[in-house]
């Protein structure tokens, strides 16, 4: 939480000169009160203290007051706001090594399922591409609205060799800027969503990539999929180990502003999807919330009065 208007936060000094004024009068009061050497004859003669309820009306006053200060001090705090608009490219690792078994039933069909859930996911209006990458990348999908077409697309994909990230995060960074010139008004947020298994093997480097992405202020939230002890079986009946490279997807993301996920299994990949697109969903807004101190204040105020009332028959 932060406050606007942090100046009126100052008149929290008389408050507090006020709760020391009262703590002083009830001490000499108690004090007065022990004068009397004959404590049977006062406990007769004096009338029947209210005891820690005469203190509850004046702590209730108090915390209005304070409350009321706060809220002319304009405090604000951050809130999740859906977004209307944004731009999604999926950027899916096709390369061999996503055929390995060490996620049920493999790592691609494992992968296809989550993804087409994220694109489901998403609002109707954002726009959603997708980004095929293995010794290469292409633009598969346009960023488009059109959920059908990006589906098919996905459950279209097959694997090849060679893993080209830096390419990837290239090609969609271009699909990106494509549909901002095709836009005729000011271009919504994108974000790019970049799943990978393995190392970039063969085209730009990934520290290239980023830069390039970086300086069109596209976030690029990575995703490193699958376990240590990954593998592919050749034709020859050989086993090669295709471990995912996490460093340096994790790199990237922190590199583009984008975030950084690991997931091991097909039920982490959802989970990572859906943490994904509630992100890239929401916007963060500073909004004012003085309203709530002031009706807590005048809750108080209430209170005070009520209690005041129904003890000692008076308003404080």
């Amino acid at each position: 939480m932060s406050l606007r208007s942090p100046g009126w936060l100052l008149l929290l000094v008389p408050l507090l000169a006020l709760i020391a004024v009262y703590l002083v009068v009830q001490r000499r009061r108690g004090r007065y009160a022990v004068r009397f050497t004959n404590l049977d004859l006062l406990d007769k003669v004096a009338p029947k203290q209210p005891g820690w309820r005469r203190h509850v009306p004046a702590a209730a006053f108090c915390a209005m007051v304070g409350l009321l200060i706060v809220g002319f001090a304009r405090p604000t705090t951050e809130v999740q706001v859906p977004r209307e608009r944004a731009t999604i490219v999926v950027a899916f690792d096709v390369s061999a090594s996503m055929e390995a078994t060490d996620v049920e039933p493999t790592r691609f069909e494992a992968a296809q399922q989550a993804a087409l859930a994220f694109v489901d996911r998403l609002p109707e209006r954002f726009n959603a591409g997708l980004v095929p990458f293995s010794g290469t990348a292409n633009v598969a999908v346009p960023p488009t609205t059109d959920r059908a077409a990006l589906r098919t697309a996905i459950e279209q994909l097959t694997t090849g060799e060679g893993t080209a990230i830096g390419e990837a995060v290239v090609a969609s960074r271009d699909a990106v800027r494509m549909l901002d010139r095709e836009a005729e008004r000011r271009p919504p947020p994108a974000h790019i969503v970049l799943l990978s298994d393995g190392s970039n093997t063969t085209g730009r480097s990934i520290e290239e990539a980023a830069e390039e992405a970086a300086g069109d202020q596209i976030p690029v939230s990575t995703i490193a999929y699958g376990t240590e002890g990954g593998t592919i079986e050749l034709p020859s009946g050989d086993s090669i180990p295709v471990p995912v490279d996490g460093p340096a997807l994790e790199n990237l993301a922190s590199s583009t502003g984008g975030d950084f996920h690991e997931a091991a299994t097909g039920e982490e990949l959802q989970a990572v999807y859906e943490d994904i697109g509630s992100s890239v969903g929401h916007r963060t807004e500073e909004r004012e919330i003085w309203q709530w101190f002031v009706a807590a204040g005048l809750l108080a105020a209430l209170a005070a009065a009520a209690m005041s009332l129904l003890w000692f028959s008076r308003l404080p």
